[in-house]
């Protein structure tokens, strides 16, 4: 039997037919992973960006509070230091100090024009002298003895001779030669009594 050459071209072009149908459907496949995947990385970005910018702006607000509160306690200490005193942090206060560093007390029953302690009493407690010339809050006030003391927001400064030591603080809250003796915050503010070093109970001089 023969055969003609058209006969068996027929299955022949059946066959590249069949072949040629998955490799397009594995082109097609490969293009739809491609495609889902560069959409999904270009959306990531848009997703991360807003949770970077609230970081940031805390740090700076604690930048600035603390940078606030630097300059505040700098000039503090340079009015401090125009009057020929310091100021120290004792029990977690910042109070005035003479220039050796030794803590500052007020008496209550003084005066912002008299001191009502003399004689023994500023033998214990000395008077802090007061330099030529002073600005507000400080002031001076002429003594029995015709010496001038320092003055701060109207009270009358004193040391203490049972402060061995700069960085102490033990007359805060004593009570003798009839009256509260106190430290003195740098800020101005009235000290509540034993509010770094508390004494207890009275002394007797």
């Amino acid at each position: 039997m023969i055969t003609s050459p058209d006969k068996l071209k027929v299955p022949n072009r059946r066959r590249r037919g069949l072949l040629v149908l998955p490799a397009v459907a594995a082109g097609l496949a490969a293009l739809a992973a491609c495609s889902s995947s560069s959409s999904s990385s270009s959306s990531a970005p848009s997703s991360a960006s807003p949770s970077s910018s609230p970081s940031s702006s805390p740090s700076s607000s604690a930048t600035g509070s603390s940078a606030s509160a630097g300059s505040g306690s700098a000039s503090g200490a340079a009015q401090a230091t125009a009057e020929g005193l310091k100021t120290a942090n004792i029990g977690g206060v910042t109070v005035l100090t003479n220039a050796k560093g030794f803590t500052l007390y007020t008496f209550a029953p003084d005066t912002s024009t008299k001191s009502v302690c003399n004689g023994a009493c500023a033998t214990a407690w000395p008077p802090q002298a007061a330099p030529a010339s002073v600005k507000s809050p400080y002031a001076t006030i002429k003594r029995s003895d015709g010496s001038t003391q320092l003055t701060f927001d109207g009270h009358p400064l004193y040391t203490f001779v049972g402060d061995t030591a700069p960085g102490k603080a033990s007359g805060n809250g004593v009570t003798a030669f009839g009256g509260l003796w106190k430290e003195v915050p740098a800020s101005g503010s009235a000290a509540s009594a034993g509010s770094s070093s508390p004494s207890s109970g009275s002394v007797g001089y």
